[in-house]
């Protein structure tokens, strides 16, 4: 892995599904006993991945839409909780983090950059879930939908994460798998470094990060590269 070089102190802020854990698995699990419960046929592993990263109503709501079903309120109200109940018993049974991960908040942290997680899941379950798999101690903050009142894209939302962490945004990078993270990134006025590994329906290449990468062992050195350009 490359070296790091001696740069301002920054806040790396991760979103959580598809970009640290690789929860697809666990969620998937969780979405389809939703859908059994409702008589309906479980949605296939590969292509329930592109379906995650807006929370749980909205990957349940695409699970009814790929069965051409529609619901009330109400019932997305319960089903919803049902998910929720469901998911937090079972969330971490295969969810793993991404090869690499570990070596690269490793570098992050003996550089003195802090590390953030900014997530569109509910920041209980998001704290559930890294407290399980022994990451939640490598955050300063770990934020979620419901932390702030607003969701990624909303700008608030990351602002408020970097300052939690007890950082400054004009020193911070957002990655992430998806448009909402690309979209969070630019609206903060933040670099944003894709990564290609995650859960998204339109391929993060097309979204253009500043930076792109295949492996968390492709992290460090893309970090490094902004950091040195005119986000230093």
């Amino acid at each position: 892995m490359t070296s790091f070089k001696k740069t301002r102190p920054h806040t790396i802020v991760f979103d959580l599904d598809g970009t640290l854990v690789d929860t697809a698995p666990d969620l998937i699990t969780a979405l389809n006993y939703v859908l059994d419960r409702e008589g309906l046929p479980p949605v296939p592993m590969a292509s329930a991945r592109n379906m995650i990263g807006a929370g749980a109503r909205k990957l349940i709501e695409r699970g009814l839409e790929a069965e051409g079903r529609t619901v009330t309120p109400a019932d997305m109200d319960r089903m919803t909780a049902d998910f929720i109940a469901y998911y937090a018993d079972h969330i971490a049974v295969e969810s793993r983090p991404f090869d690499g991960l570990e070596a690269a908040l490793d570098h992050f942290a003996a550089q003195g950059h802090r590390l953030a997680v900014c997530t569109n899941k509910l920041e209980w379950l998001s704290k559930r879930l890294l407290d399980q798999l022994d990451l939640s101690r490598r955050f300063a903050a770990i934020c979620g939908a419901d932390t702030f009142g607003v969701q990624k894209p909303d700008p608030t939302i990351f602002r408020e994460t970097v300052a939690r962490a007890g950082g400054d945004v004009k020193a911070s990078i957002m990655v992430g798998d998806a448009g909402t993270d690309v979209g969070v990134a630019r609206r903060a006025g933040v670099p944003v470094i894709g990564v290609s590994f995650g859960y998204t329906d339109v391929p993060i290449a097309e979204l253009k990060p500043d930076r792109l990468i295949h492996h968390m062992r492709d992290l460090p050195a893309a970090a490094i590269d902004l950091m040195a350009t005119s986000y230093n």
